[in-house]
């Protein structure tokens, strides 16, 4: 694995989160933190009725609003979030996210262990 195992953020600096993404009308930004065969840390932004539509993960994937409100389904069941407040969306269930007003989002997905990678 190359280094910086954490890119795109400033090292020994302290930093807001939310200042890292910005809203785009009708569009979800993202920006990868971390991506690798164990973890994935990618921060968003997503404007007004945007969505990431029904999908599933092979890890865990725990969310934590960093400012608006979020809506996020998973197994059916709907969850609203402010900032602040986290999920964790277990793997393999079903999940979605929409956005009932603009927001800003943390995600880290956690994967199984695999010896073998």
């Amino acid at each position: 694995m190359k280094y910086p195992y954490i890119k795109n953020i400033a090292h020994e600096e302290a930093v807001t989160l939310c200042g890292q993404v910005t809203t785009q009308p009708g569009q979800i930004v993202s920006k990868t933190l971390a991506q690798n065969s164990a973890v994935s840390i990618t921060l968003f932004a997503f404007d007004k009725d945007e969505e990431i539509s029904t999908h599933d993960s092979e890890g865990d994937a725990m969310v934590t609003v960093l400012e608006g409100t979020g809506q996020f389904t998973v197994d059916g069941k709907i969850h609203v979030l402010n900032a602040g407040e986290t999920l964790v969306m277990p793997a393999k269930k079903p999940h979605a996210v929409y956005a009932q007003e603009p927001f800003k989002m943390l995600l880290v997905v956690v994967f199984p262990f695999n010896k073998e990678a």
